[in-house]
């Protein structure tokens, strides 16, 4: 059966480096110790929503943020009181109200969705909790920052909403160089300040996700987002010593011996080049094995950047492999969607000898299961 196992130690490891590095470079003005918000979107990082959750209540931690209205009511099912921010936010009136029935923080990003959400809280005679999130220059939810007016006009006649807490989201924390990152930063400040200038509450601040958090340590505020830091898989060296987390186990479910000069998979990639015994392994593209993020950067600098790999792989062979009992063994030919084929001759394999495969768990089916041990 297939399954991604997750480490309870090293996952408990991670949480405890990010606390203590937030411990260490996190206080705010006031001396307070930084807020960990953990986001658990995506499936929990692909460590499972509900299960990550547990356990981070585990450790000690009491918010969480999702991305969708379906993972915020999924952690309320499963019986999670604990404080839980959306932090996208909506205009969709029956989205905005079902947040509101299961007591979710919601977030306002524009005039429209602020309307709706104060109209609702009057009708239901609640004081809605609620984030106000600043578009920086992402492009995706929140208020522009260059019209702080919109923002303080909008605010002050919300009689229904508490502001709890304002944000924002950066583009580039992932890359080496900070100078957009730092324009983002500083164009927050000023709306902050454009918000306090007028009497607009903005309670607590927050503005790094995992890599700023661990990049920028001056851009903390009063709380930072830490999601993909958890699993210990940031697109760069992190200075605080995580432990990758979640490994993906099948098993071996077929075994036979090619001829040579058999064809093993799509497009006749492959060819045998003597009588080989390979291993047929349940595992492939939708199990998340050989994918990654999709190529979808515009900038002439990342278009150059990626046809310098492509040139490099052309002249240098780049072979994947799996781990059968402790053996490296090769894997010969494309990935399929189900399956691959891998190289076993002269290894002692056996068909129902498990199988390990680098595999990041956020691009694992949710329907797998995730077994914490």
């Amino acid at each position: 059966m297939k399954k991604v196992i997750i480490s309870k130690s090293d996952l408990r490891h991670n949480v405890e480096a990010i606390k203590g590095y937030a411990k260490k470079h996190g206080k705010d003005d006031n001396g307070k110790e930084l807020t960990i918000i953990a986001v658990v979107k995506a499936n929990g990082y692909g460590l499972g929503l509900v299960e990550l959750t547990n356990f981070l209540i585990d450790q000690g931690i009491d918010f969480f943020a999702v991305s969708t209205v379906e993972e915020a009511i999924e952690l309320r099912k499963a019986g999670i009181k604990e404080k839980i921010l959306m932090l996208a936010s909506t205009a969709i009136k029956e989205e905005i109200e079902l947040l509101i029935d299961n007591n979710i923080i919601i977030t306002i990003g524009s005039q429209e969705d602020a309307k709706i959400a104060d109209e609702i809280a009057k009708n239901k005679n609640k004081k809605v909790k609620a984030h106000i999130k600043i578009d920086t220059g992402f492009g995706r939810y929140g208020f522009i920052y260059t019209k702080p007016e919109v923002i303080v006009k909008t605010l002050e006649n919300l009689k229904n909403i508490k502001i709890e807490g304002t944000f924002t989201h950066f583009s580039l924390a992932f890359y080496e160089k900070s100078d957009y990152t730092q324009i983002q930063f500083d164009r927050f400040l000023r709306v902050i300040e454009a918000l306090k200038l007028n009497d607009i509450e903005t309670g607590i601040l927050h503005v790094c996700n995992s890599s700023a958090f661990i990049r920028f340590p001056h851009m903390h505020l009063n709380a930072v987002r830490v999601g993909s830091a958890f699993t210990g898989r940031l697109p760069f060296t992190d200075k605080v010593g995580l432990k990758k987390i979640g490994e993906f186990e099948t098993q071996v479910s077929e075994i036979k011996t090619l001829p040579k000069k058999f064809n093993i998979s799509y497009s006749n990639a492959y060819k045998t080049k003597k009588e080989t015994q390979v291993a047929i392994i349940p595992c492939g593209y939708i199990d998340g094995y050989n994918m990654e993020k999709g190529n979808d950067m515009l900038r002439k600098v990342d278009k150059l950047r990626r046809l310098n790999i492509s040139i490099k792989q052309l002249f240098k062979k780049e072979s994947m492999y799996v781990t059968i009992n402790g053996k490296k063994c090769e894997v010969l030919g494309r990935v399929g969607t189900f399956h691959i084929t891998v190289d076993i001759t002269n290894k002692k394999i056996k068909i129902g000898d498990t199988v390990k495969l680098p595999v990041n768990p956020m691009y694992v089916n949710n329907s797998i299961r995730r077994e914490y041990k």
